[in-house]
């Protein structure tokens, strides 16, 4: 069986690019092409800097970009038919959007990693990729990543979409009220309250959980309800709460959740006028 590259960014026609600009235009091309939703691409900016097969710096710049809409996943790229294979190494990947807008919420991100490896692939058509190379227990993921976006923003999307919902099953959604509550570093709870009607029937549902992290990076889940003062609703809502109520208590180990080559050394949760979620690797 031929040599395949199937995770790959396409970079057009071989061989790789030795001018930095070059490299830029191609990895932003692969980017906008690749990206599901993007109402105007004018805005994302990327600069690199080359030294042979190494890319010592790649900066990629979302702020202004706005993602909304019906989004598809983009088709997964055309494995490449491999001719030629060369290792090559990112020393440093950065990504910032100051803010990059999704579904009506201006997020803020700066993540940067250090290291990552890839290989420049030359295919027998004469084109070119980049294969991504994953992470291993001998070569992690080195990085940071701190996401932010304002409370009210994220409530409001939350309120529009559990609308369109509600609508789509024949249901009114009167009212959504969420409350997001700090609970500590690594600790949040929600609070859920929805008033719904269909036809001349009105009705107010409860519900909530509280998430808190620990120092061994686990996850477990608590306080989890869902209740409504409405007989009918009520009785409705048991087969849900049933549910709902399986995940009290749950326990998830973040780090068990990710690759070897990604071992999650901190994550913080910060509740205020800002939902602000900040994660190292090491």
């Amino acid at each position: 069986m031929a040599d395949e590259a199937l995770d790959v960014v396409h970079l057009g026609a071989a061989p790789r690019p030795d001018d930095p600009a070059e490299l830029a235009r191609r990895v932003r091309q692969a980017l906008v092409s690749q990206s599901a939703g993007i109402t105007d691409a004018s805005a994302v900016r990327v600069e690199a800097t080359v030294d042979g097969a190494a890319v010592p710096t790649l900066d990629i710049d979302l702020t202004g970009v706005v993602v909304g809409g019906v989004r598809k996943a983009p088709p997964a790229p055309e494995p490449v038919a491999v001719k030629t294979r060369e290792a090559g190494i990112v020393g440093r990947l950065r990504v910032d959007a100051h803010p990059v807008t999704v579904e009506g919420v201006r997020v803020d991100v700066r993540a940067e990693a250090q290291n990552v490896a890839f290989s420049w692939v030359e295919g027998t058509g004469g084109e070119l990729a980049a294969e991504l190379v994953e992470p291993s227990e001998h070569d992690p993921l080195v990085g940071h990543v701190r996401i932010a976006a304002p409370q009210a923003e994220i409530v409001a999307t939350v309120q529009r979409i559990a609308a369109e919902l509600a609508t789509a099953h024949g249901v009114t959604l009167s009212r959504l009220d969420v409350e997001l509550v700090s609970r500590g570093p690594r600790a949040a709870s929600v609070a859920v309250r929805a008033q719904l009607r269909k036809g001349f029937l009105s009705a107010t549902a409860q519900g909530g959980a509280t998430a808190t992290v620990d120092t061994d990076l686990v996850l477990t889940i608590a306080d989890v309800s869902v209740t409504s003062g409405n007989p009918l609703v009520a009785g409705l809502l048991a087969a849900a709460r049933s549910r709902v109520q399986a995940f009290e208590g749950r326990r998830i180990d973040l780090g068990e959740q990710l690759p070897p080559g990604i071992r999650l050394a901190d994550v913080t949760l910060a509740i205020g006028d800002e939902v602000v979620l900040s994660a190292r690797t090491a």
